[in-house]
């Protein structure tokens, strides 16, 4: 066993990190005054440490231990020397000749912290530690073999289309892609899930968002309240404040040793260095050459661009803006890019987004026009098998098959033959595969997922009588809604006003003069006061009854547990229409958003409102080409207004021409395209798995232990959910993720996705996993005694439970844990080493064991050590042999992991120009490199429970 010492920092000693284990054993490559710099070469990653509380052990073999170094050569130590901090062992190798090593040459794939140790030297844990690490290695093992890895810990719906996209999308090498789902589908949610899933993976590290200047506020948001990602949101006036701190912490001696003819800091400072998770304008990186050579400067494994529509390219020219994501798009390894719905744009404004995910692919816009033509059959093919003919008619059309024979062969005629919905499923999905865009670009549509409900518009004229004065109409509607709250005071609504002033003011209107429970939601609140105005909205037992937000103030915000929404005034923008009903018509609304409009008669707003229900129907139903036909008729509307038009002649002109471009949109749907953006039976597998995890209480009874062991308090709070806060009796000095003003949280996602002030709990929330990691990371619960009365057993014998984990030092991307299945393995003899696992079981010792007082328990463990240490000896002797199997079960399940997906993507490539011949290199070096480490496992005691029969 090694010995665990501290000490000062020397280049090329060995320590091992106490919160990364599995990092292995790691080597000081660089130290100054403040820091400390460690390699961990089994893991291929490097840490930085600040030396005054780096969580790091020093490692310091003894005599008569037989160590390895890098080479797999063997030394058994018999003299330990020490230079100035660095060790040095001497002894004989596998040739019997004297040899030294310094401890720079060990082996990094080693383990420490061995049980029996602790066990023999007194330090023997309550049972309850070892159940909560025993619970920890399971869970351990179970999340390492689900599918829905990265996806289990958003506060989202659990949507297939979102859910598809992000499986589909966030497990790949450097993804490249578009996503461009219709308007209110979900695409920050799908980038979110994306994002989320390479970090957990450890696909990516390094992430950089660049979005519209309005949007940076929603992004943060959402981002750390959906997704428990904290990105630093850059400005310019952060970049500066950054530059200038640097400099201030520069020492007099730093400042010295300086150029004196040079002024250190601004110009050697990059923000975009400051954290690995970043978010930025657009603006910042256009409008500023200096910002944007920063972040040209940085490396990237992921760079999203939201509103990507709004950069402008053409053949011959190209928007600044565009030029600046180009340049990114170059260095960045993965791209995303969230636009509008492509047909929307034109085919050339659709090409421009392709050539920023792949320039070698799509190089010229005439040959894309020319292979997109090239799709159409495909497409119409498809239309006719998923339709209802049967396949005597489809077999019948002389032109349908000669289609299907050319692009299939006679496979895809006897396909046909069978007539079955699996024989038709596997035609689509070969002509899937032949999709020119399909795997670079994901669009849903509204009438593809479905699910979504009705709206109903509601419209309340108010009579005008005697001359208007100055805020008249205001006055009318107010007047109105005050009546109208009282006969639905039962009813959650949400009132939309354009500017924050009148929001405010009508809020303070309802709730001091009309008596209605009421908040405010405008832009001029801080993030915690519109956290508590939601908040208190959501509540549904003793919550406002009003929420009064302006235009701004309400972006980003889902408020689909109302079904009633007012607009106190109508805005002159369609799409700010859509985006004030889509608060409310969301997937997962249970009822039909209803919609009022109190109007005064024969006013603007009443001209306008005939003009948004009459001509563009955009209350009833979405309207996607809303802006565009506003931009056709806005000179007609505004003489309409005026009362200088013909309203009548306007409307019908407008229906018509909204009629005629809702029916090219259809006639243009790309259904091949659609299908391939949602495989219905991937995405429901993932719903039901994670619906699974939603049901299981496992989770809430592990936390539950563990503030309980850790001393942590934790009292319900309502049905779903609970508080936890620090305590005086706290057992360690921090818990993972619990501020010290305490939190409010559920484990239950329809409760977390009304709540947004509460935290949601699952298996990969930042505080469980910190748990299990702080658990498992210590030489807590390794160690347990007790006594058990087990009839068959002769009394004063013994019994040892060992609890084994397969596990494996590498780095974090390569998911190794995923190709162990039995990563906690169980094992259990007794004084005649007779092997017990299969028939005393973890439940037999949790129900009959009891307790022993710890003065008793360390005299037993002294008097029956010479047993102990045999029949712990027999368990690893009888582990050690069961690695060797272990690992060529896991390299065989790495093989066939990775020459299933070799195949996939060997076969797409040759029908398939969009397979990148990166992604099929890297799938290999994958499968190399992790056969490689798998090489390097260990089958290593964890934790030791004996138990003394009794009579």
């Amino acid at each position: 066993m090694s010995d665990l010492i501290t000490g000062q920092f020397i280049t090329g000693q060995r320590w091992i990190s106490n919160t990364e284990a599995e990092l292995g054993l790691g080597i000081v490559s660089e130290t100054d005054h403040r820091f400390v710099t460690l390699s961990f070469p089994a893991a291929g990653e490097q840490r930085i440490y600040a030396k005054n509380n780096a969580p790091l052990t020093r490692v310091q073999y003894r005599v008569g231990e037989k160590i390895k170094d890098l080479d797999g050569n063997t030394l058994l130590i018999e003299e330990i020397k020490e230079d100035k901090g660095y060790l040095s062992y001497q002894g004989l190798n596998h040739a019997g000749e004297t040899i030294t090593w310094g401890e720079v040459e060990l082996d990094c794939f080693v383990q420490f912290n061995k049980p029996q140790d602790r066990l023999f030297a007194g330090q023997i844990d309550r049972i309850r530690d070892y159940k909560l690490r025993h619970q920890t290695l399971l869970e351990q093992q179970r999340l390492a073999s689900l599918n829905t890895t990265g996806l289990i810990g958003p506060r989202v719906q659990l949507l297939p289309h979102q859910l598809y996209i992000a499986d589909n999308v966030g497990k790949r090498f450097a993804p490249r892609v578009l996503l461009a789902d219709e308007v209110g589908l979900g695409k920050t949610i799908e980038a979110g899930l994306i994002i989320h899933q390479q970090l957990i993976k450890g696909l990516s590290q390094r992430i950089l968002i660049a979005v519209p200047e309005s949007l940076t506020h929603q992004w943060l948001v959402e981002m750390l309240r959906r997704f428990n990602l904290s990105f630093t949101l850059l400005d310019e006036e952060r970049c500066q404040a950054l530059e200038l701190s640097d400099d201030a912490l520069l020492s007099d001696d730093e400042m010295l040793e300086d150029d004196p003819f040079e002024m250190p800091g601004l110009d050697d400072t990059n923000p975009f260095e400051s954290a690995q998770l970043i978010l930025c304008s657009l603006p910042l990186l256009t409008d500023s050459p200096k910002r944007l050579q920063q972040a040209l400067s940085c490396d990237w494994d992921l760079l999203v661009v939201d509103e990507a529509h709004h950069l402008q390219w053409q053949p011959n020219h190209q928007c600044p803006a565009y030029d600046s994501i180009e340049q990114l798009a170059r260095i960045a390894r993965g791209l995303l890019l969230l636009t509008a719905t492509p047909e929307q744009l034109g085919i050339d404004s659709h090409f421009a987004r392709l050539r920023l995910l792949d320039p070698d692919r799509y190089y010229d816009l005439e040959t894309f026009k020319q292979e997109q033509r090239q799709f159409q059959p495909v497409n119409q093919l498809v239309q006719q098998l998923l339709s209802s003919a049967p396949a005597a008619e489809l077999l019948a059309d002389a032109e349908l098959t000669e289609q299907l024979q050319q692009m299939l062969g006679q496979n895809g005629l006897n396909l046909l033959q069978e007539d079955s919905e699996e024989s038709r499923n596997e035609l689509v999905n070969q002509l899937l595969d032949r999709h020119g865009t399909g795997r670079v670009l994901f669009r849903n549509t509204r009438a593809g997922v479905k699910g979504f409900s009705g709206r109903q518009l509601h419209a309340h004229p108010l009579s005008l009588s005697g001359e208007p004065s100055l805020g008249f109409a205001d006055a009318e509607r107010v007047q109105w809604l005050s009546q109208w709250l009282k006969q639905h005071r039962k009813e959650k609504v949400l009132i939309i006003c354009s500017s924050a002033e009148t929001a405010l003011d009508l809020e303070t209107h309802l709730n001091l003069r009309g008596g209605v429970r009421s908040a405010a939601f405008y832009e001029g609140l801080s993030l915690l006061e519109r956290d508590r105005a939601a908040a208190y909205f959501a509540d549904l037992e003793d919550g406002a009854q009003v929420l009064v937000c302006s235009e701004i103030g309400s972006e980003g915000r889902n408020f689909q547990f109302a079904h009633h929404l007012v607009m106190f005034d109508l805005p002159l923008n369609p799409d700010l229409i859509e985006q004030r009903i889509g608060r409310l018509d969301r997937i997962g609304q249970s009822e039909t958003v209803q919609i009022h409009i109190p109007y005064l008669e024969n006013s603007h707003e009443h001209t306008l409102l005939r003009w948004y229900h009459e001509g563009l129907n955009c209350f009833e139903h979405v309207c996607p080409i809303g802006q565009t036909i506003f931009e056709e008729f806005e000179e007609g509307l505004n003489e309409a207004l005026d009362g200088n038009a013909d309203l009548e002649l306007l409307i019908e002109a407008t229906r018509q021409r909204t009629e005629l471009l809702l029916e090219e949109l259809k006639n243009g749907r790309d259904r091949l395209l659609e299908l391939n953006s949602c495989k219905t039976e991937i995405a429901d597998a993932l719903v039901k798995e994670l619906q699974a995890l939603d049901e299981d209480s496992s989770l809430s009874e592990y936390m539950n232990r563990a503030f309980d062991i850790f001393g942590v308090d934790h009292e319900r709070h309502s049905e779903e959910a609970f508080v936890a806060h620090p305590s005086d009796h706290m057992h360690a000095h921090h818990f993972p993720g619990l501020p010290d003003e305490g939190i409010t949280a559920t484990y239950s996602r329809q409760q977390a996705l009304s709540r947004e002030d509460m935290q949601y709990l699952t298996w990969e929330h930042p505080m469980v996993s910190g748990v299990m990691d702080m658990v498992l990371s210590s030489d807590r619960g390794n160690t347990a005694i007790c006594t058990i009365k087990l009839p068959p057993l002769k009394p004063g014998s013994l019994l040892i439970e060992g609890l084994f984990q397969f596990n494996c030092p590498g780095p974090r991307a390569l998911q190794l844990p995923r190709f162990m299945p039995n990563s906690c393995t169980r094992l259990v003899a007794d004084n005649n080493l007779k092997a017990l696992e299969p028939i005393i079981t973890s439940e037999h010792f949790n129900k009959l064991g009891q307790s022993i007082q710890k003065p008793v328990a360390k005299q037993l463990v002294q008097h029956a050590r010479a047993d102990i240490e045999r029949i712990v000896g027999h368990l690893e002797s009888k582990a050690e042999s069961l690695q060797h199997s272990m690992i060529e079960e896991s390299c065989t399940c790495i093989d066939a992991y990775y020459d299933r997906e070799l195949s996939r993507l060997t076969a797409l490539a040759e029908v398939n120009p969009n397979i990148r011949e990166e992604e099929i290199q890297y799938l290999q070096i994958l499968k190399e490199t992790s056969v490689q480490y798998m090489q390097s496992a260990q089958l290593r005691l964890d934790a030791i429970r004996v138990a003394v029969v009794t009579d």
